[in-house]
């Protein structure tokens, strides 16, 4: 017997969002994409210290209470030593939206998407574009294989830290 998620409305009022309305259809951490393998999950990866604690501080209606528990954040502002490699490696989001990397239906990005897909929420074509995205960071994964001795946590920080922020497990390079 193959269980069905209870489909559930979700309504989102942070604020980058007011009134935002998605369906949950998919099990919580289930049914992902056979191309997408995330080494982490949103959980992990807030709690490991992700965009310099900034990110998700006025998200947290929306997603799991146990996800905050241990998350290193800064409502304040964005600091880097809050990162699990102590580096800044993000960009600020008018690049990413010079870019065109972010969507309206998730103005923080690509780590807004994938906590939502985590959740159930299915998006096919803006799935299928941030999944794509997410497999074009495996060329960074790939130097850090090159480049870095298994377990030198020093060698490359900042890609490393690049990388965590795409749910690759970058400490077991």
């Amino acid at each position: 017997m193959t269980l069905q998620p209870m489909k559930r409305t979700v309504v989102v009022n942070d604020k980058m969002q007011k009134g935002y309305r998605y369906q949950l259809t998919a099990l919580v951490g289930k049914n992902f994409d056979s191309r997408f393998k995330p080494e982490l999950t949103p959980k992990q990866m807030l709690e490991l210290g992700v965009f310099g604690g900034k990110y998700m501080t006025d998200c947290k209606k929306e997603f799991p209470s146990s996800w905050f528990k241990k998350a290193k954040l800064c409502p304040e502002r964005h600091d880097p030593k809050l990162n699990h490699f102590g580096v800044n490696a993000s960009q600020p989001l008018s690049v990413w939206r010079r870019k065109g990397w972010i969507n309206g239906q998730d103005p923080r990005g690509w780590f807004q998407w994938y906590c939502r897909y985590y959740m159930g929420r299915r998006l096919p074509l803006e799935d299928e574009r941030q999944i794509k995205r997410w497999l074009a960071v495996k060329r960074h994964v790939s130097q850090l294989i090159k480049n870095c001795a298994r377990g030198d946590l020093s060698c490359r920080p900042k890609q490393r830290q690049a990388v965590l922020h795409w749910a690759y497990d970058s400490r077991k390079i």
